[in-house]
């Protein structure tokens, strides 16, 4: 609606002033009589009636100029995903306003549990009890767990100890708003805001059933995971299934969407069913060195026994392998690591994490045996 200001000439014979009023829709203001001659300079006086559109526009409840951004760059992400979508900005806006930048989160994010050498992080998860549940996790949900197994052509115990290392299958999945952390992340973290900022307009990009719930009643871990499996949004959108059938995918309270997700990124980023994960090596006192280890295998595993390390059980020799030195409680350990740990590196890229998921599926699968053997 646009305002317009009116010159009116006062019914008076000996004195033809005009009269200036302002005009905005139904309102009417006569700026002469609001702005008397000895208030103001005539100057001021012929600016008044523009001061006062702002008055005026906000009693009649019409849309002002846009605020600042409760968080920098807000306003540009906004743009992008409603260009991308076609969501509002006014709803998209709304969500972003009640986020919070949370310290905590900043400071969590700077203190990481793979920051540790491998002697302290591996009793972190290599626990009785994180074995024992796993253990009976696995024959509580064995039907279900080999059934997806077997369709995703992922073994199922690991499967079972990515939940058990990400969330205690299920228990501890996150108190931080998935929008708090993704915010503060994104926008106030600079030495990853690229990255969050990615995740979270995935996630402001994501259908409503692919999620748990509202958006704005997410909750996760500090980096803005979610669900039993901890999810990034990017994975949501690329991996997470809809294994019910229901036209949701719910990682949150759904069992075999949890299950068949998991799988399902294994399988998508090349696991090979029955091959190797990891597996000690011995060097000898000749042993070639051979500089930082590579997530993706290397050489064949012949390659690596001529440089002078030797596998601790028969392996085929043609095997693409890495080299893999982690600081244990008795000294270094070697370890090869192959195809299969490298895929579960695309989950996390911490070769500790890795570890710790490929020996608690290991001790995991032991139990069920021992189980099923007292049966």
């Amino acid at each position: 609606m646009a305002a317009r200001v009116i010159l009116a000439i006062k019914d008076d014979r000996k004195n033809y002033s005009p009269k200036r009023m302002l005009r905005f829709g139904a309102a009417v203001i006569d700026v002469d009589q609001a702005m008397p001659e000895h208030s103001a300079s005539r100057r001021f006086r012929s600016l008044f009636p523009f001061l006062l559109l702002p008055i005026v526009a906000s009693s009649l409840g019409l849309a002002q100029p846009a605020l600042a951004d409760t968080h920098p760059g807000q306003a540009a992400l906004v743009s992008e995903v409603a260009r991308d979508t076609g969501k509002s900005p006014a709803a998209l806006n709304a969500l972003l306003d009640q986020a919070k930048m949370q310290q905590g989160i900043l400071d969590a994010i700077s203190r990481p549990a793979e920051a540790k050498p491998w002697s302290a992080y591996r009793p972190i998860f290599l626990t009785d009890k994180r074995i024992a549940d796993g253990v009976a996790f696995y024959r509580e949900h064995r039907e279900l767990l080999e059934r997806i197994g077997k369709q995703y052509g992922v073994a199922p115990q690991y499967i079972v100890a990515i939940l058990g290392v990400e969330t205690f299958y299920g228990r501890v999945t996150g108190k931080y708003k998935v929008l708090d952390a993704l915010v503060t992340l994104g926008f106030y973290y600079p030495p990853r805001a690229t990255y969050f900022r990615q995740q979270l307009k995935t996630l402001l990009e994501l259908p409503d059933n692919h999620l748990a719930g509202p958006l704005d009643t997410l909750t996760g871990s500090y980096a803005g995971a979610q669900g039993w499996g901890q999810f990034m949004p990017d994975s949501i959108r690329d991996y997470a299934v809809d294994a019910e059938g229901d036209s949701r995918i719910d990682l949150q309270n759904s069992l075999p969407d949890i299950l068949a997700s998991v799988a399902n990124y294994f399988a998508k980023h090349g696991w090979v069913d029955g091959g190797p994960v990891a597996a000690r090596a011995q060097p000898d006192g000749a042993a070639k060195p051979l500089g930082d280890w590579q997530a993706k295998p290397q050489w064949p595993l012949e390659q690596l026994e001529a440089w002078g390390y030797a596998p601790f059980q028969h392996l085929n020799p043609g095997e693409p392998t890495s080299l893999l030195m982690l600081d244990g409680l008795s000294g270094p350990e070697h370890w090869f690591t192959f195809n299969n740990f490298y895929v579960i590196t695309r989950y996390n890229r911490s070769p500790m994490y890795a570890m710790a998921v490929n020996q608690l599926a290991l001790a995991i699968m032991d139990g069920v045996r021992s189980a099923d053997r007292v049966q």
